[in-house]
């Protein structure tokens, strides 16, 4: 009677065992196609990269190339909106899969997650007044002010030739410090840039250097051996949408230009 009632002690532990253990052995890419959704992290307040449109629907460019990824790997994309400090947090505890957000490839950020294939490449801008003469060069940032999302490339960036950053939310308040003259500069993504001067023609602001070098936009994956094959299929899905033209035809949507090509 005892050798019974310890078996069926045994299949009841069994089948006690939470779910979230069985989940834990398999790989990201089974896990997300299990659940058949991928869950995206982005900021939704950087035109064109993330953004609402005047119906309030959140579009952009990094918007749709996540949405393609995700029909090729045949899963619904949610996204999930965080400010960018809230993005790699998320990430690490689990609560994203991957980010969309014009996420640039680092040596920092390189050490503690996996990157996908480049989709798009872009300069930074140092943007400053319409009549600041005194910036010409990433040289002449140094004991400047800057606005910056910290932790971002940028605020980093500018940190390195000796600027001092201080922090915001989105490119709209970067602009209003720089026009208040309570900064001297900002760096951002040249196309970002442009986007702003075709809404805002008349904005007092201008490009006073370019980085001639161009940095890699990519998707970041937490470093693990279960998102090797999910990085793989990631990979396989943007080399498909290269060779179909979707990047570059939403790039030219966006931006006005096709930024999916590294320069030759």
């Amino acid at each position: 009677m005892k050798k019974v009632l310890c078996v069926l002690m045994a299949l009841a532990m069994l089948a006690s065992i939470p779910m979230s253990l069985a989940e834990e052995s398999k790989d990201l890419l089974a896990r997300i196609q299990e659940k058949g959704e991928i869950v995206i992290a982005t900021e939704g307040t950087w035109a064109p990269w993330t953004y609402h449109d005047e119906n309030d629907v959140l579009v952009g460019f990094d918007v749709e190339v996540a949405q393609k990824i995700a029909e090729k790997l045949g899963v619904k994309a949610t996204f999930e909106e965080v400010a960018w400090d809230g993005i790699f947090a998320g990430l690490d505890s689990k609560r994203y899969d991957i980010a969309a957000n014009g996420v640039e490839i680092t040596e920092e950020r390189a050490q503690k997650y996996d990157f996908s294939a480049p989709y798009a490449y872009i300069r930074t801008a140092i943007i400053v007044r319409g009549d600041n003469d005194a910036i010409n060069s990433f040289e002449d940032l140094k004991g400047k002010t800057t606005a910056n999302t910290l932790a971002s490339t940028y605020a980093l960036l500018a940190e390195s030739y000796g600027a001092n950053p201080i922090g915001v939310d989105d490119l709209n308040q970067t602009i209003e410090l720089l026009l208040a003259g309570r900064v001297d500069a900002t760096l951002n993504a040249e196309v970002s840039l442009y986007d702003f001067l075709k809404v805002h023609p008349d904005a007092n602001i201008k490009m006073a250097a370019l980085s001639e070098d161009a940095s890699l936009v990519s998707i970041p994956v937490r470093k693990g051996e279960d998102s090797a094959t999910f990085l793989a299929a990631v990979n396989e899905a943007i080399e498909q949408l290269h060779a179909e033209g979707v990047i570059s035809e939403l790039s030219v949507k966006y931006f006005g230009s096709d930024i999916t090509r590294a320069a030759k």
